[in-house]
């Protein structure tokens, strides 16, 4: 059985700790419709949190308009890059605005809202190739960032990947919300992980029974 809400087995809901916390920037998450970890997958669970959050489920997306569902101004916008990195003059900050060869840019003094792309790896790429229109927003890359919570319940392709419910702790706190922010959706997050280590042991304890 599955909870009508997270869409997560009902040993794993935590949508009874759900806080709705606000933010001043729109979040805009883009999953790719194959996303494969329903079990620990967290944007559903980073949306529910957020209420000033969209969660869109697509491949592609005309622009940044239509996958909002409402008029936005993409020179005002931001996404998550998913490049190889900062070329040179990296700096210690654990989000970095990059221009498009990759060299480090000030920060925007003003953002309405994010883009997150959800998925793997790969999937991530596809929805990044598959749509154009996010060339014309900002682009920011998370580094220094710690190993994810994950841990050893999934094997990320990279050391500094996150979960797209961390990315957002590390990246709204970076942008000027409060800490408080980032602590919360962590604490959802860590709340998920515990729960499928605890289901994982009690099967083992069966078998073993």
């Amino acid at each position: 059985m599955t909870c009508s809400k997270c869409s997560k087995l009902v040993d794993l809901c935590v949508c009874s700790s759900l806080r709705p916390i606000d933010t001043k920037l729109q979040i805009l998450i883009l999953q790719h419709p194959q996303e494969p970890d329903h079990e620990l997958g967290s944007a559903l669970l980073a949306h529910w949190t957020l209420p000033n959050s969209t969660l869109k489920i697509g491949l592609s997306w005309a622009n940044l308009s239509a996958a909002l569902g409402k008029s936005a101004i993409p020179a005002r916008w931001a996404v998550l890059y998913l490049g190889s990195g900062i070329r040179e003059n990296k700096t210690d900050s654990i989000l970095q605005f990059i221009s498009r060869k990759g060299i480090p840019i000030p920060q925007p003094e003003t953002l309405d809202g994010l883009v997150v792309l959800d998925g793997s790896w790969s999937q991530a790429k596809a929805l990044w190739w598959r749509n154009p229109w996010l060339l014309k927003l900002k682009r920011a890359i998370i580094q220094n960032s710690g190993p994810s919570l994950y841990q050893e319940l999934r094997k990320e392709p990279r050391k500094e990947c996150l979960s797209t419910i961390e990315t957002l702790a590390e990246t709204l706190v970076a942008l000027g919300e409060p800490a408080e922010t980032g602590e919360e959706l962590r604490k959802i997050f860590l709340e998920l992980l515990d729960k499928k280590r605890l289901n994982s042991l009690s099967k083992r304890q069966k078998k073993l029974g």
